[in-house]
C-alpha cells in the first residue's frame, strides 16, 4: 500500500475523530457516560502549543496537558509530521485544496515555490509567547486546535442543526457566531489562493512543530544525482519545502506527496541525511523577530492599560462556576469554546470585548440566552488548562463537607424597579420568586400597600356588608357621578387584594378587605363595624407582592433574568458578577468582587 494512501486513511480517521469528539460534547453524554470526560478533550490537551504558552503565563502544567509530548517526541523523530497526518483543521485545508485546485500543472508547480511571506508565522509564534511571557495569552485566537473546535462548537454545529432540530431538540444559538464562521470561511477560501495558506503562513502551532523539527531524525532526502530538476515533486507539495532544491525543514509536513510523484527515484524518507541537501533552521530575520517580540510585549500594556480586569471591569462578565478569578483566569482560558459546546442550556456564550481585547472569545454567561443549570458542573470537566476548576455538585452548592464554605456565588441578581411590573405597574407578578431555585428562596416577597388609581370616593349609602360609591362631585355640583367599576375588578388574586378603608369623620380609619363589586358597589367580607354613613370617604387600596433579593442566599444562577416576563432590551430583573465567590480571596478592592470586602469594612 502507498504511503500516501495509508497517510490519507489516517487522515480521515482522525478527522472523524474530531468530529465525534465534537459531537460528544454534551451535557447528556458526560452525564450518562463520565469515562467521556476524560478523552473528548484529547486533540486540545496534545497541542504542545496550549502546553507550553499555559505553562508560561501561569508557571505551572495542568496535568492533562502533559499529553502534549504525545506529539512533541514523534516531531523529534520525524518531523512536522502532525500538521498533515493530524491536524483536523490542516485536514480541512488540504481537502478543500485538492478539490478546488484548478491550475494546471505549471501553475501548481509554482503555487507551491517557497515564499518569504511563509516566515510570518514564526513572528505570530514569538509575539504570542512573548505575551504569554507577560501574562496575557493569546495563542487560543489562531492555534488551528483551538480554533477549529471554536469553529464547531459555535457556528458549524449549530449551524447543520438548525434544519434538524425536529430530530435533534433546538438548535444553539451564539453571540457572534458568524464572526467566527467568517474567519474560517475566509482562512479556507484563501487556499483557492495560495494552497495551504493558513498552515503555510498564519499558524502558530504549524511554525512551534517548523523549529523543533529541525532536530528530527528522518527527513525527506534528495539525490542530486537522479534528480533531473523536472518541478514534478512540488506539484503536490503540502509545505511548499522546496524538495527540488535545498529541502526546508521547518516546512516540511510529511505528506510524502514528493517521494512518491518523483519519475526518477531521486527522493526518499531518509535517517540522518547529509546536512548540505537541507535548510535546517526557519526562514527567521532577527531584526523581525525582535520586532515581534517587542509588539508582544506592547499587547500586554496595551491590553491591560484598558483596566477591563480590575478598574473598568464589566459587571455582565460572569464566568462559569469553577472559574478562577478573572486575572488567573485570562491567564488560563484559551478560548475553545469546549464549556460553550458542553453547556445543556445555552447560558454560555463567546465574549467578545466585554472583558477587553485579553477575553476575546472567552466564556461568559449571557442569562438572557439561558440560566447556569443548578446542579451541573460539566463545564470545568471538559476545560483543558483549569480556567474552570473540576467541581463537584456539592462543592457548588455548598452542601455535605462544603456547608461551611457555602455555595459558589457567580453574582447577585438586581431589580430594576422602573420595569419590575409589581413594582412600577401594580401588575401581579411572582414568576421570579416562582422560579428561583435556591432553599431558601434568594428572591421572596413582601406585601405593599398602594391607592388604587383615583381610588378616593364617597359613599352614597352602606349595608352591614356592601358599600355604594359615588365619584368626589365636580365644580359646581352637589352630587357627583356613580362610580364606573369593572364587575370583579377588586376581587383580587392569590397574589393582590383589595382593601377599603373607611374614614369616619371622627378621623379615625377602619379596613375592610374587598371581596367582589360590580359596577357602583363593594362587597367585603364579614360585616362593616359600624356601618358607614353617607358622605363618608372610602379609600380603595390594592395589596400586592413586590420582590426583594436576600443576598445571603443569591447565588446569581440567572433563572430569574431568564424567566422574567418584561421584554425588551432589559429584563425586570438581572445579574451581574457583584457578590461572585472566585474573587473573594483578594484584598485588593480592584480584583474583589465578592461582598467580603463590603462586610469587612462595615465591621470595621
Amino acid at each position: 500500500m502507498r504511503i500516501t494512501t495509508v497517510r490519507i486513511i489516517v487522515q480521515a480517521a482522525m478527522f472523524a475523530l474530531f468530529v465525534a469528539f465534537v459531537l460528544l460534547t454534551t451535557f447528556s453524554n458526560l452525564d450518562e457516560s463520565p469515562s467521556l470526560r476524560y478523552c473528548i478533550g484529547k486533540f486540545l490537551e496534545v497541542d504542545p502549543l496550549v502546553s507550553i504558552a499555559t505553562a508560561i503565563t501561569t508557571h505551572t502544567v495542568y496535568k492533562g496537558l502533559i499529553w502534549s509530548l504525545v506529539i512533541l517526541i514523534p516531531t523529534l523523530f520525524l518531523g512536522r509530521f502532525f500538521c498533515n497526518w493530524v491536524c483536523p483543521y490542516g485536514i480541512i485545508h488540504h481537502f478543500i485544496g485538492w478539490v478546488f485546485n484548478a491550475r494546471d500543472a505549471k501553475g501548481k508547480i509554482e503555487s507551491n515555490r517557497y515564499r518569504s511571506m511563509f516566515a510570518f508565522k514564526y513572528y505570530v509564534l514569538v509575539g504570542m509567547l512573548v505575551a504569554a511571557a507577560f501574562g496575557s495569552l493569546q495563542i487560543g485566537l489562531l492555534d488551528p486546535i483551538v480554533f477549529v473546535y471554536r469553529v464547531f462548537a459555535i457556528n458549524v454545529v449549530p449551524t447543520v442543526n438548525m434544519p434538524l432540530q425536529a430530530f435533534f431538540g433546538d438548535y444553539r444559538m451564539h453571540a457572534y457566531g458568524w464572526v467566527v464562521g467568517f474567519l474560517f470561511v475566509f482562512f479556507v477560501s484563501m487556499n483557492l489562493v495560495i494552497p495551504r495558506f493558513f498552515c503555510r503562513v498564519v499558524c502558530p502551532l504549524g511554525a512551534l512543530l517548523g523549529v523543533l523539527s529541525r532536530f528530527a531524525f528522518w527527513r525527506i532526502e534528495r539525490d542530486p544525482a537522479k534528480c533531473t530538476d523536472c518541478g514534478l515533486c512540488l506539484q503536490a507539495c503540502e509545505g511548499a519545502s522546496a524538495p527540488d532544491a535545498q529541502l526546508r525543514m521547518a516546512e516540511c509536513f510529511v505528506c510524502f506527496n514528493c517521494v512518491e510523484d518523483c519519475p526518477h527515484g531521486a527522493l526518499s524518507f531518509s535517517l540522518l541525511p547529509a546536512p548540505a541537501h537541507e535548510v535546517k533552521n526557519p526562514d527567521v530575520k532577527r531584526r523581525h523577530a525582535i520586532f515581534a517580540a517587542l509588539v508582544g510585549g506592547l499587547f500586554f500594556g496595551w491590553t491591560k492599560a484598558s483596566g477591563k480586569s480590575t478598574r473598568d471591569f464589566s459587571s455582565t462578565v460572569i464566568r462559569p462556576p469553577g472559574s478562577v478569578e478573572e486575572q488567573e483566569f485570562l491567564e488560563r482560558c484559551i478560548k475553545c469554546n469546549q464549556c460553550v459546546r458542553v453547556c445543556p442550556t445555552n447560558v454560555l456564550q463567546p465574549a467578545l470585548f466585554e472583558s477587553g481585547v485579553e477575553g476575546l472569545w472567552s466564556p461568559l454567561m449571557n442569562f438572557r440566552m439561558g440560566a447556569c443549570q443548578y446542579h451541573c458542573t460539566a463545564c470545568g470537566y471538559v476545560c483543558p488548562t483549569g480556567a474552570i476548576q473540576r467541581i463537584t455538585v456539592e462543592e457548588k452548592l455548598g452542601l455535605g463537607a462544603f456547608a461551611d464554605v457555602g455555595p459558589i456565588r457567580l453574582g447577585t441578581a438586581h431589580f430594576d424597579i422602573g420595569r419590575c411590573l409589581p413594582w412600577s405597574k401594580n401588575i401581579p407578578c411572582v414568576v421570579c420568586e416562582e422560579v428561583c431555585p435556591t432553599s431558601p428562596k434568594a428572591i421572596h416577597s413582601e406585601h405593599r400597600q398602594l391607592l388604587a388609581r383615583d381610588g378616593k370616593k364617597l359613599i352614597r349609602f352602606a349595608a352591614a356588608n356592601a358599600v355604594t360609591l359615588v365619584d368626589y362631585p365636580a365644580a359646581g355640583r352637589a352630587v357627583g357621578d356613580p362610580c364606573a367599576f369593572r364587575p370583579g375588578e377588586f376581587r383580587g388574586d392569590p397574589t393582590t387584594s383589595y382593601h377599603v378603608q373607611v374614614h369616619a369623620r371622627d378621623g379615625s380609619v377602619r379596613t375592610y378587605p374587598v371581596a367582589n363589586n360590580d359596577s357602583d358597589t363593594l362587597s367585603i367580607r364579614g360585616e362593616f363595624d359600624p356601618v358607614p354613613e353617607a358622605g363618608q370617604v372610602a379609600a380603595i387600596h390594592l395589596q400586592l407582592k413586590v420582590p426583594k433579593i436576600d443576598t445571603e442566599h443569591c447565588i446569581g444562577c440567572g433563572l430569574c433574568e431568564l424567566e422574567c416576563p418584561v421584554v425588551g432590551d432589559r429584563r425586570a430583573v438581572y445579574v451581574t458578577a457583584d457578590g461572585e465567590t472566585r474573587s473573594m480571596h483578594y484584598q485588593d478592592r480592584h480584583r474583589n468582587r465578592s461582598l467580603r470586602l463590603m462586610k469587612t469594612a462595615g465591621g470595621q
